[in-house]
């Protein structure tokens, strides 16, 4: 059975402003771990009991695991498993050393919300090869972030793209097949329509979306395009 590395010679967990819970623990080794994978892209042979007992340790521990990729500007993209009874799931938020709280691109759990990705842009996170983060691989950062996107104009190649990254950090048979499967439902919220604001920046339509200016809870204007030139490709 796997578990869950506690090596006290690991980089100190991050302090994420404004966001409650932790204690954090990087935890970059677990995106060597095909299991990993199948749990963190929910796949369909996540019922087994190792995966669910790797499950049970990164969302029912003590500690909540977190994964960083940096992005433009100084800005930080953090995958948080939010380790809390009752109320556990995925986060993946952004934030800048300016900020007073990291902003929440994404929640993968019973009352998701998102997208909070392009696919433009999470392309751009994956491939960007900025250091400081769990891992400058373009492929274990395109499936790491792959939850919170959601965009119904993806490119010709982006089977290609998504299936060279499963085949690279995962041993699931068929690869092809299930990248194009993940492309065409796209997670809890579906195919979302991506548009460009009049001031430039990216916004979308999505019900369940923190970037879409219709929602009573989305960011504040100046936010969305802060947040959007941050992604930007």
């Amino acid at each position: 059975m796997m578990t869950l590395v506690t090596n006290s010679q690991q980089t100190p967990p991050p302090r994420i402003p404004g966001y409650d819970g932790g204690p954090f623990r990087h935890q970059p080794e677990l995106l060597n771990e095909d299991l990993f994978w199948q749990v963190h892209l929910h796949l369909g042979d996540t019922q087994g009991q190792e995966a669910g007992d790797l499950l049970s340790q990164l969302l029912g521990g003590d500690t909540w695991p977190v994964f960083t990729v940096p992005l433009a500007g100084a800005h930080h993209l953090y995958v948080v498993y939010r380790a809390l009874e009752g109320e556990a799931g995925i986060d993946y938020l952004v934030h800048h050393p300016d900020w007073d709280a990291a902003e929440t691109l994404a929640q993968d759990d019973g009352h998701f919300m998102g997208p909070g990705l392009s696919w433009a842009e999470l392309t751009a996170a994956a491939d960007n090869g900025l250091p400081g983060g769990s891992t400058t691989n373009p492929h274990a950062r395109l499936l790491l972030l792959l939850p919170a996107f959601g965009d119904d104009a993806v490119p010709d190649n982006a089977v290609e793209r998504l299936t060279t990254a499963l085949r690279a950090r995962t041993r699931i048979e068929a690869p092809e097949r299930l990248a194009a499967t993940i492309l065409e439902h796209q997670g809890q919220w579906g195919p979302t329509h991506w548009s460009t604001a009049g001031s430039g920046y990216q916004i979308n339509d999505g019900d369940y979306s923190h970037r879409n200016p219709a929602n009573h809870f989305a960011w504040p204007t100046a936010r969305l395009a802060q947040v959007a030139t941050a992604l930007t490709p």
